[in-house]
C-alpha cells in the first residue's frame, strides 16, 4: 500500500498529481529547486524539500537528491510526471534498487521505447504499421538505403524527442549535410547521436493512442487524441476523439496500440503515437509516461488516468474492461505557454501580475502558477492546461473560445490570442489539417493591441467597457477580449 508519494516534478502536472493524492487519501512530498519555493506545487503537498539550484541538473534532473528526499520523508513512492526524469530508464531502475516504487513502467520497458530503433525493430515484429524506412541504426550503404526508400526523407535521432536531431531531407545532395547536424545536435540534446531515416510524410495528422496496463498483462485502451496542432514539432492543443478517422480505423488503431503495448510489456499508462496519412497509419514512437495531454481523454472517457497510474505501481488489477470504455461527447485542451508566436514561440519570462480562470460546466484548468510568480526561463514556459468538454465538437469549439476569452494573465505575454485565433480558423472548424496546420493558416501571425489606458485598467481589476463595435484584440495583455466587445471581471 502507497501512503506517501514524493512527485519528481513541478509546474502543472505536481499539482495535478497532488490532487490526485489528496482525493486518494495518500500523503504528498513536493521537491522544488530554490526559484520555485513559491510555486503552487510547493504549498499544496504535504511535506515540500527544497533540492537545489535552478539549473535542472542540480535539481529536478539529480536522482540522489530526489532518491534521498523521498527516502528523508519517508516516502513509499516517486511519481516522476512527464518531462524530466519520467522517461530516464536509469532513474527507474534507481529508484527501484532504492527501495521505492517508481510509478510507471520497468526501467527495460523505458529504454527500449525511448530508442526509436529498437521499438522500431520491435513493432515490425509485432505486425504494428511502421513508417517505411530503416529497420535500425542507421549503417551500411546509406545512400542506396536512401534510394531505395525514396526521397523525401526524414533523418532523426534514435533517442529523445521534443523535435531535436531531426532534418528533412528532399534530395540526396543534402542527405550527408543533414546526417552530420542531426547526429551533433542528438549528441548534444541526449549524449546518443545513433539515427535512423524513413519516408517522411509531408502532410500527415498525428492520432495518439491512451494505454493502461497492469502487472498481471491485461491492456486496455482509452481511445485516441488527436495532436496535429504543433509548433517545432511540439503539441499545443489536442481533442479527443480525432475528427479525422472512421469508428473502424479507431478500433483498428486502438488495437494496434494494445498489441504495441504488449510486445513492450507494458505496465502502467502510456500513449501509442500515430502518424495518419492517406487512409493509412504508421507507428511513430511509444511515450512511457503520464502525457501532457492526458486531460482530454480523461473527460471524454471518465477515468482518471493518475489514479490508475498509483493503483497499478501498488499491483491493483485493473477492473476495466475493453467494452466498458466509451468515448462521450469531445474534449479540446490548449496549452497555455509564456511564449510569444509573433516572433516564432520564443519564451516570454516575467512576473504574472494577475491571474483570473474561467469557470462553468465543462470547464477544466490544470495549473501550475499563481499571482505574483516569477516565470523564469530555466523551465518549460508552459502555465497551464485549459480543457473543455461539450456534447459534440463545434459547440467544444465554441466553449474553449470562450473559456480562452475569459481566462485572464497579465504581467507577460502567452499564447493565448493566438489560440483563440485557431478556434475561430475555418480550416480548423471544418478539421482540414495536418502537422503543417500552423505553417500553412498563420505564417506571419502578429499580435493586436489595445490603448494603454483599457491595459491599466484591466491590471488594477478595475470595470470597464470597449465600444462593442471595437475590433476584438488579440493583444497578450488583453485575454477578455471577445468578439463582441471587451469587459474585464466577466
Amino acid at each position: 500500500m502507497i501512503r506517501k508519494i514524493l512527485i519528481a516534478n513541478r509546474g502543472e502536472i505536481a499539482c495535478r498529481i497532488i490532487k490526485a493524492c489528496k482525493e486518494m487519501k495518500i500523503g504528498t512530498v513536493a521537491v522544488y529547486s530554490d526559484v520555485d519555493s513559491d510555486s503552487p506545487h510547493v504549498l499544496m503537498a504535504d511535506e515540500a524539500i527544497e533540492i537545489g539550484p535552478a539549473n535542472p541538473s542540480e535539481s529536478y534532473l539529480n536522482f540522489d537528491k530526489i532518491v534521498n528526499a523521498a527516502k528523508d520523508t519517508n516516502s513509499d513512492a516517486i511519481h516522476p510526471g512527464y518531462g524530466f526524469l519520467s522517461e530516464n530508464g536509469e532513474f527507474a531502475k534507481y529508484v527501484s534498487e532504492s527501495g521505492l516504487i517508481f510509478i510507471g513502467p520497468d526501467s527495460d520497458t523505458i529504454k527500449s521505447m525511448g530508442d526509436k530503433a529498437e521499438s522500431k525493430q520491435m513493432m515490425m515484429e509485432a505486425g504494428v504499421p511502421t513508417i517505411p524506412g530503416s529497420d535500425g541504426e542507421l549503417t551500411g550503404n546509406i545512400d542506396a538505403m536512401a534510394r531505395e526508400i525514396g526521397y523525401p526523407l526524414m533523418v532523426k535521432a534514435a533517442a529523445g524527442g521534443g523535435g531535436k536531431g531531426m532534418r528533412i531531407v528532399n534530395q540526396a545532395e543534402e542527405l550527408d549535410s543533414a546526417i552530420e547536424a542531426a547526429k551533433n545536435e542528438a549528441r548534444n540534446s541526449f549524449g546518443n547521436d545513433t539515427l535512423i531515416i524513413e519516408k517522411y510524410l509531408d502532410n500527415p495528422r498525428h492520432i495518439e493512442v491512451q494505454i493502461l496496463g497492469d502487472k498481471k498483462g491485461n491492456i486496455i485502451h482509452l481511445y485516441e487524441r488527436e495532436c496535429s496542432i504543433q509548433r517545432r514539432h511540439q503539441k499545443i492543443i489536442e481533442e479527443s476523439p480525432s475528427p479525422a478517422i472512421t469508428n473502424k480505423l479507431r478500433n483498428k488503431m486502438g488495437e494496434a496500440a494494445v498489441k504495441a503495448a504488449k510486445v513492450a510489456n507494458y505496465h502502467n499508462a502510456g500513449t501509442v503515437e500515430f502518424l495518419y496519412q492517406d487512409g493509412e497509419f504508421y507507428f511513430l514512437e511509444m511515450n512511457t509516461r503520464l502525457q501532457v495531454e492526458h486531460g482530454v481523454t480523461e473527460m471524454v472517457c471518465g477515468i482518471d488516468i493518475v489514479k490508475w497510474q498509483i493503483r497499478i505501481a501498488e499491483g491493483e488489477t485493473l477492473d476495466i474492461k475493453q467494452k466498458d470504455v466509451k468515448q462521450r461527447g469531445h474534449s479540446i485542451e490548449c496549452r497555455i505557454y509564456a511564449e510569444d508566436p509573433s516572433r516564432n514561440f520564443l519564451p516570454t519570462p516575467g512576473t504574472i501580475q494577475k491571474m483570473i480562470l474561467p469557470e462553468g460546466p465543462g470547464v477544466r484548468n490544470d495549473v501550475g502558477v499563481s499571482e505574483g510568480q516569477e516565470v523564469t526561463s530555466s523551465y518549460d514556459p508552459l502555465l497551464a492546461k485549459l480543457v473543455v468538454w461539450d456534447s459534440d465538437r463545434a459547440s467544444a469549439i465554441a466553449r474553449m473560445d470562450q473559456a480562452l476569452s475569459n481566462f485572464v494573465i497579465l504581467g507577460l505575454i502567452t499564447n493565448q490570442p493566438f489560440l483563440r485565433d485557431i478556434m475561430n480558423n475555418s480550416s480548423f472548424s471544418k478539421a482540414s489539417f495536418s502537422t503543417n496546420f500552423i505553417d500553412d493558416n498563420f505564417p506571419n501571425w502578429k499580435f493586436e493591441t489595445l490603448p494603454p489606458e483599457v491595459l491599466v485598467m484591466a491590471l488594477l481589476g478595475t470595470k470597464a467597457t470597449v465600444n462593442p463595435t471595437t475590433t476584438a484584440s488579440r493583444d497578450p495583455y488583453s485575454p477578455w477580449s471577445n468578439r463582441s466587445g471587451w469587459r474585464p471581471g466577466l
